[in-house]
């Protein structure tokens, strides 16, 4: 009998996120308050609660200079604006999911639609995302929409707007979507369903359809744990949903050879693995009863055979030996040559007395009553076996770059040398691999030929799927206006690309800089660190506009608060005009110098005196405030006298 625990089971990203918020806001501040539960799951909160985060009675509850904290599941707009304005510090630990159907919704209004979501029409999370625009519609699934559209025909015409609640069932949204589309001529379609949630759904269905029995932990107010049992219930004759190890009844687990497990996206760790422990338990216990005295009396005798493999415990260990108690009438031991494969290590580095160990059995002599074992021949072939299951699995293995290979690198995973084809190696084309040796990787077993001893793996395939997962929570969490540290990726003409976490945003060259400038390269290069904002963004079309400029800053009011007519300042020559020239005052603030000022002599052209890019002293005669306009002069620092006298005789 064997249990199959989901690998997605326990705390989703948003979860996780909530709870770390959580934690480092009650100890950053001496606790803090929250509306209503964090997470559904009582366990959590009351742990929580113990590190000072206190459920407020309501929002009227809270006071200027609180600290509340908005739960995992978004809250109400109308009270965020109301704690806001009375002065109660918000740490937002809503869902970067919820946090987008919310925002989905407000321009859904914008757009003139209105939002239609597929989900629990009492659950917080729908209440709080209905709540960011005036009309919602809140549908629980197919057959909610179809009654809906037939009490209401007059609105097949009306924009709407699909969205569906985080942990919806897949089927549900999809059926409900269908029908929508049908009836209604302009309606469009978010999927928001948490890819999270659609995974774990996907791998409880693929578990219950192999188990006997199946074994769901949650809190029962958990939306994603409820749709989770029923789920397995479909694929599974016997679903048992429990919140503990304790609600776990001792008989459940008679004539199951297989059982599942899988647990909400509200429910910790440690709950997961009491209840995991408690089945193994469970279990034992059950098959020990099965157990006939004949197949205890023929495990009593167990039988040596070369080849085999054979788990024992160490009873001694000498220099030379390990001696190992394998439940047989023969003695066995290891030799040291066969225990490892490092010559200078010494047998008590490498087991201690009362270890359990698994062996290979080298040769039995039942003459003298003795059998030798190998640790080292058994370890290799489990490496191999591990290898080989790495690759139906797709698991993600570590391993070391040793050196670079003709087309490619090796890289060494648990003693296996893994060739890494140069398209694989996951650095641009023509990129120097050398430079990888000695460097830590992750990578995915593609091919094995154990015969050859040949292995193939792939770096690419798992900086790809972490790119594509950063990338998906940028998107997640993108609002306007949010600030990102990116790197230069490219550059043209127009403006220069910046990478702010696998994802790539435009910065066009008039928001880099105040200044005038004619091409990127004079203010970044690719590799550069930028500071950016979003300006806008297209989730659909996944475009992202970024500034890098402060909008803040009027460079016009930092103009005026720091010259005056009469003033003497140090300008850039940005542009040469048939009349004068352009010059660079402080950043985005341009003033004229005339033809006329440019020099104490009469000049044919600008050009024959000046340069763009040229820094020159000028001397600030004029000042117009309404329209923005500078003038400038060069003349008047070069005969200031000569000028008074000539305006002294023209006066």
């Amino acid at each position: 009998m064997r249990v199959i625990l989901a690998k997605s089971a326990g705390f989703c990203y948003g979860v996780q996120r909530a709870v770390d918020l959580a934690e480092k806001t009650a100890q950053a501040s001496g606790g803090c308050w929250m509306l209503g539960d964090l997470i559904h799951n009582r366990y959590a909160v009351e742990r929580l609660h113990q590190l000072g985060l206190r459920k407020a009675a309501g929002p009227d509850a809270l006071q200027a200079g609180d600290t509340v904290l908005i739960r995992s599941h978004g809250e109400l707009k109308s009270v965020l604006d109301g704690l806001e304005a009375r002065g109660v510090r918000c740490v937002d630990a809503t869902c970067p999911n919820v946090r987008r159907i919310q925002r989905l919704a407000a321009q859904a209004e914008e757009e003139g639609r209105i939002p239609i979501l597929i989900g629990e029409p009492d659950h917080p999370e729908v209440l709080a995302a209905a709540s960011w625009c005036k009309k919602t519609l809140v549908l629980q699934g197919p057959e909610a929409v179809r009654q809906w559209l037939n009490t209401h025909p007059e609105e097949q015409k009306t924009p709407f707007l699909v969205m569906a609640q985080t942990t919806c069932i897949r089927e549900l949204f999809e059926t409900s979507w269908k029908i929508i589309k049908k009836e209604c001529t302009n309606a469009k379609k978010f999927d928001t369903i948490c890819d999270a949630t659609h995974k774990r759904q996907a791998e409880a269905a693929q578990i219950a359809s192999e188990a006997d029995a199946m074994v769901v932990v949650g809190d029962r107010k958990s939306a994603n744990t409820r749709h989770l049992t029923e789920i397995c219930a479909r694929n599974c004759p016997r679903v048992l949903s429990i919140e503990n190890a304790d609600e776990l009844p001792p008989d459940f687990f008679e004539g199951v050879s297989v059982a599942g497990l899988t647990a909400g996206a509200s429910t910790p760790a440690g709950i997961i693995k009491e209840v995991y422990a408690a089945m193994s338990e469970e279990i034992k216990a059950v098959e020990n009863k099965e157990e006939s005295f004949e197949e205890l009396l023929n495990q009593s005798f167990k039988t040596l055979n070369t080849g085999e493999k054979v788990t024992g415990i160490v009873t001694a260990i000498t220099p030379t030996e390990v001696q190992v108690d394998v439940g047989a009438k023969q003695a066995a031991y290891i030799k040291l040559s066969e225990l490892t494969d490092d010559p200078s290590a010494k047998p008590e580095d490498v087991v201690k007395v009362g270890d359990e160990i698994e062996t290979y059995i080298v040769r039995v002599n039942d003459v003298e009553g003795y059998a030798e074992l190998s640790k080292k021949r058994l370890d290799a072939v489990k490496v191999w076996e591990n290898i080989e299951q790495a690759v139906e699995e797709k698991v993600v293995l570590e391993g070391t770059v040793t050196e670079e290979n003709k087309g490619g690198i090796v890289v060494s995973v648990k003693g296996v040398r893994v060739f890494v084809p140069a398209s694989q190696s996951g650095q641009p084309r023509g990129a120097d691999l050398s430079a990888m040796k000695g460097q830590k990787v992750q990578l995915r077993i593609t091919e094995v030929n154990r015969a050859r001893r040949r292995v193939v793996g792939s770096i690419r395939s798992v900086t790809d799927e972490a790119r594509r997962a950063a990338q998906e929570e940028i998107w997640a969490s993108i609002e306007q206006g949010k600030r990102y540290t990116g790197t230069v990726k490219s550059m043209t003409s127009y403006g220069v690309f910046v990478d702010i976490g696998g994802v790539d945003g435009m910065v066009h060259i008039s928001e880099l800089s105040w200044s005038r400038i004619k091409t990127p390269s004079e203010i970044c290069k690719v590799g550069d660190t930028m500071e950016v904002y979003v300006i806008s963004f297209d989730s659909e079309k996944r475009k992202i506009s970024l500034g890098v400029k402060d909008h803040n800053i009027d460079p016009w009011q930092v103009f005026i608060d720091k010259y005056n007519v009469g003033d003497v300042a140090s300008v850039r020559i940005v542009k040469l005009i048939d009349f004068g020239a352009f010059a660079e005052v402080v950043p985005g603030v341009d003033g004229l110098i005339h033809i006329s000022q440019i020099a104490d002599r009469r000049i044919e052209k600008p050009g024959d005196v000046l340069s763009e890019g040229q820094i020159v002293d000028v001397k600030i005669t004029a000042v117009d405030e309404e329209r923005k306009k500078i003038s400038l002069s060069i003349r008047a620092l070069l005969t200031p006298a000569l000028d008074e006298t000539e305006n002294g005789e023209e006066a």
